[in-house]
């Protein structure tokens, strides 16, 4: 099971009280009324799914409820941070690992290595 921080409620919970809420820091258009429609779905359809870091918005629907913003890794399903929203997009270099620094493992991940390093002993 994948814990998510709520950065309102303090504390990790799993993830089946969150539900993703797409992509987070998109800009609104000042005078939505008069763009043109290319333009208009442009801003409320069309987006990028990169693989690896992503920036999205989250809302903590079985505690708070409040929407927040977290940086998931879309492969490994990893989240590096959760932030409240208003706050601004943080810096990517201080999220992703240098090549020396190893990738932290998630407990499942943890527990299966150590498994298969005592069975091949």
């Amino acid at each position: 099971m994948l814990l998510i921080y709520c950065p309102y409620c303090e504390e990790e919970r799993s993830e089946l009280e969150f539900r993703n809420a797409g992509d987070a820091h998109i800009v609104r258009p000042e005078n939505i009324a008069g763009i043109s429609d290319e333009e208009f779905e442009q801003y409320f359809f069309l987006r990028d799914n990169p693989k690896g870091l992503i920036f999205e918005r989250w809302r903590h629907i079985h505690g708070c409820g409040r929407f927040f913003n977290a940086a998931r890794d879309t492969v490994s399903d990893r989240f590096y941070l959760t932030y409240k929203a208003g706050e601004p997009k943080p810096d990517l270099s201080t999220l992703l690992p240098t090549a020396n620094e190893p990738v932290a493992q998630d407990k499942n991940a943890q527990e299966q290595t150590a498994q298969k390093e005592g069975s091949a002993e």
